[in-house]
Formats: structure tokens, C-alpha cells, sequence
């Protein structure tokens, strides 16, 4: 009976300890903006925009045209007068750097990154259109087609509310640039790249760079009723492997015990039955602390108590492929080949894995681990591929750039909460890695569940209102410059 009452007593205690986790929990930083909301012309805005989105700017090789980005340059430049007679503009190839001086030179400058390629509709499914994809349909409350949320919207979002402020005679404390890739949809090698490169021999250095990747959610974060803003301080790295395997070929009625199709798929069925460890790092870790305490009572306890929880926190984070990517560098078999006919053995055969790789970890760590998963001398490991690049540094949320962030959500988008993450996927930011001293990541743009399907998919789109929220954003960020 005593040792009942002595267990009894330190349940007691442990559920006083957990119940003070949750109660001392944060929670997001709630930003109060005095900024009332701009006026704009909306239909105006919206067809602007839908004048661009008709431009099929596709960088795709088999599908780019250079003369529909000189078309695009034509068309910014008649409808932005103010912005292209007062910046000073500079073009790389088919992108385009436009740099607007600031009132203190002593201030680093900063750069803002957007891109004009878009990615090209499969053939296959311009039926299941509401608009074609390249109508920049005005319909419905919406402006429809490839560009509209990614990221042509950026674009002219930034040059709208530049035309703005000029109009105004704004002039930024610091030096401001405007950096427009026109191959970011296929690495960025020949616009973004190349911008970075140029700005380093020039000597300049950045303050910080904003691109697109976070946005706000709307129902994407579980037991989360708000929209969430996440504003990325980080982005994970990338890079792509080839596994190649060989044997002697010859009839198949009398195989070898091991082929090479049979060799590589041991291989790939090692790596993803080994991913790479888990762990919470400080973007994710802050987004959940953050979010806590708008989430269950189960939900805050296990995340203001991870000293306990963590392991089963991971596990179900591991348990969905969104979450999952937040959380370890990803293992993806992206491709396999091998063999020409059904009754004849390869000689070779080859895999393609690609991984994304968390803050902390290294590329060198993700070779060392998968030589150590696949434990076969006789798999040649080859990195291949020109995207290989580091995560990214992560940047500070007690930064003012964060805060400016943090005031312009507030005041054009106050019912949402904004909150730290993690990008991905990659973006045109990571080329600037070299020459800023910070990086993030947002697209002031709502996306709810069945929106996240149309990056990249059937049916892109953005609301007439959101449009104009995001110009309303951008002039807010642009006056804190």
C-alpha cells in the first residue's frame, strides 16, 4: 500500500510538472500594427497581373522562348514607368536586377527575389482547366494561370508597390535590389547564379535576402483554427546521387545469384528502410513551441514537455510526409533504370536518390550514411547533378528583418499568426548564401488545403483580394526599409 501511495504521489508531482510546461508556453509574439489598410484599385491590380500571367514565360528547354521574356520586360517595363525611370536596371541573360539607392549608404543593402518562369501545363491535362493556363482569366473573384501564385504575383507585387512609394517620393534608408530570375523553376543556374556572382565582384554584400517559400496556411496545421504565417528562417539543402551496379550480362534462364537489377534494388530498399535520424531542428522547433498553445491539450502537453515526449513527438511527425520533411534529410528514389528486354540479363543498372538535407546535417553526412546503409562495395556512389548545395544557415527570429515581417502580417493579414519554419523545397535564395548575412523566406499569399495541389498543378490561381493583400504587404515591408 505505501509503495501504491509513493507512485500515486509522484504521478501527482510528474502531472503538476507538465501542467506548468503547458502553462509557461510561449506561444507566437502577438504583433499589433497602427498601419491602416491601403487603398488600391483592385480590378486594376488584378489585371495587370493577369496581363503578365498571358506571357507564357516557361523556362523549361524544350518549351523556352526568349522572345516571350523580352515580351514580359516590354510589359513591366510600360505598366512600372516610375519604377524603370528612377531604379537602375540591369538585365543577366532573360532576368533582371533593378537596384533602388538608399538615403544612408552606410547600411547594408538588401534584396528582394522573385522570378518570372513559370513551369509549363502537361498537355495531358489543359481539359481539366477552368481557365487555360496561360488565359489570365479575371473570373470569379480570381485571377487564373501559370505565374498566379507561383511567382509572378511576387513580382509584380514588389514592382506595384515600388510604383507606389516612388509615386509618393519614397526613397528606402538602405539600398534596396530587386532580383527577377528567369530560370528558377529549373535551378536558377542562369539567372539568380549568375545576379549573385555579379553582385559579389562588385564587392556588395547583403543585409538579407526575402524570397518566396512560406505562406499562410489556412486549416494546414492540425488542431490550428488561425491561419498561420510561417516565415522561413531556413531552407534545406539538396543534392542527388547516382547508384550504379554491374554484372555480366547473358540469358536470363541461367542468372547469376545476385544480377544488377536485383544488386541496386537491395541497395535502394537499404536507404529508405535506413533514413537519416530525425531531430527537431531550431526553425521546427520554434514553429511547434509557437503554435502549442493554439493546438489540443494532448498536442501542448507532449510539445511543452519534449524532454519527455520527444520521441514520440518525432514519431508522429514522422508519420505524414509534410511533417516528415520537417524533421530528418528525406531519402526519394527518383529514378531506376536497367535492362532492354524481359528475357536478357544487364549488364548495368542505375538509380537516381535525391535528398534534402536539414540544417546541421552536411552533404559530406549524407554520403557517409548511405555508404554505411547500402554496405555494398560493389555499388558505385556518384554525386551528379549541378543543384548540390548546403542547407542554409538558419537566420535569427529576434532579427529586425523578422520583426519588420512580423508587423507587415500583422497589419495587412492580423487574423493570422506568424510563426517561424523551414523551406523544403528550394528557391532562388540559396544562390545569395555566399554574400548575405540572412535569408528569408515568405509569399503573403492564402493557401488552404486544396490550394496546395495547384502549385506546379491544374488550376492555378489567386484571389483578386489576396493579390492586393500582397501588395498591401510588400508596400508595408518597403516602408520599414
Amino acid at each position: 500500500m505505501k509503495v501504491v501511495r509513493i507512485l500515486l504521489g509522484l504521478l501527482a508531482v510528474l502531472c503538476v510538472v507538465l501542467a506548468v510546461a503547458v502553462w509557461r508556453l510561449p506561444g507566437p509574439t502577438e504583433v499589433t500594427s497602427a498601419v491602416s489598410p491601403l487603398s488600391l484599385d483592385e480590378d486594376a491590380l488584378a489585371q495587370r497581373l493577369a496581363g503578365a500571367l498571358r506571357i507564357p514565360t516557361i523556362s523549361e528547354a524544350s518549351m523556352h522562348d526568349a522572345a516571350n521574356f523580352a515580351e514580359l520586360h516590354d510589359y513591366l517595363r510600360k505598366h512600372y514607368p516610375a519604377v524603370f525611370s528612377s531604379l537602375k536596371t540591369r538585365t543577366f541573360g532573360e532576368s533582371l536586377l533593378l537596384e533602388w539607392p538608399g538615403q544612408d549608404a552606410s547600411l547594408m543593402p538588401a534584396l528582394l527575389a522573385a522570378h518570372l518562369d513559370v513551369v509549363p501545363a502537361a498537355p495531358e491535362t489543359l481539359g481539366r482547366w477552368t481557365w487555360p493556363p496561360y488565359s489570365g482569366a479575371v473570373e470569379d473573384g480570381y485571377i487564373w494561370g501559370r505565374g498566379a501564385m507561383d511567382d509572378k504575383s511576387s513580382v509584380l507585387g514588389w514592382l506595384e508597390a515600388a510604383q507606389i512609394l516612388l509615386e509618393q517620393g519614397f526613397q528606402p534608408q538602405q539600398t534596396l535590389y530587386f532580383a527577377f530570375g528567369h530560370d528558377e523553376e529549373v535551378g536558377g543556374e542562369e539567372g539568380a547564379a549568375v545576379i549573385a556572382r555579379a553582385l559579389q565582384d562588385q564587392g556588395v554584400r547583403l543585409a538579407f535576402v526575402l524570397d518566396e517559400g512560406g505562406v499562410i496556411g489556412e486549416n494546414l496545421v492540425a488542431g490550428v483554427q488561425r491561419p498561420v504565417a510561417t516565415l522561413m528562417t531556413a531552407e534545406k539543402g539538396y543534392v542527388t546521387y547516382r547508384l550504379s551496379t554491374q554484372a555480366e550480362g547473358g540469358h536470363s534462364s541461367m542468372p547469376p545469384p545476385w544480377t544488377a537489377v536485383g544488386r541496386l534494388a537491395r541497395a535502394v530498399t537499404r536507404l529508405q528502410e535506413q533514413p537519416m535520424p530525425a531531430r527537431l531542428v531550431p526553425p521546427v522547433d520554434d514553429m511547434l513551441t509557437m503554435l502549442a498553445p493554439q493546438m489540443p491539450l494532448g498536442q501542448r502537453v507532449a510539445i511543452a514537455n519534449r524532454w519527455l515526449f520527444e520521441p514520440l513527438l518525432l514519431a508522429i511527425l514522422a508519420g505524414n510526409p509534410t511533417t516528415n520533411a520537417l524533421i530528418r534529410t528525406t531519402t526519394a528514389p527518383t529514378m531506376i533504370q536497367g535492362g532492354v528486354k524481359e528475357n536478357v540479363l544487364p549488364d548495368t543498372a542505375t538509380a537516381m536518390v535525391n535528398f534534402r538535407v536539414l540544417p546541421g546535417d552536411t552533404i559530406e553526412d549524407v554520403e557517409a550514411h548511405m555508404r554505411a546503409a547500402i554496405d555494398d562495395a560493389s555499388v558505385q556512389i556518384e554525386r551528379v547533378g549541378d543543384w548540390s548545395v548546403q542547407s542554409a544557415a538558419v537566420s535569427s527570429v529576434e532579427s529586425p528583418v523578422y520583426r519588420d515581417l512580423q508587423l507587415a502580417v500583422a497589419a495587412v493579414f492580423p487574423d493570422a499568426l506568424a510563426v517561424p519554419g523551414l523551406v523544403v523545397g528550394a528557391t532562388d535564395a540559396r544562390h545569395y548564401a555566399a554574400i548575405a548575412d540572412a535569408r528569408f523566406n515568405f509569399l503573403p499569399i492564402r493557401v488552404g488545403a486544396d490550394d496546395m495541389a495547384r502549385f506546379h498543378g491544374i488550376n492555378e490561381r489567386i484571389a483578386v483580394s489576396n493579390y492586393a493583400d500582397m501588395v498591401r504587404f510588400s508596400v508595408a515591408f518597403l516602408v520599414a526599409r
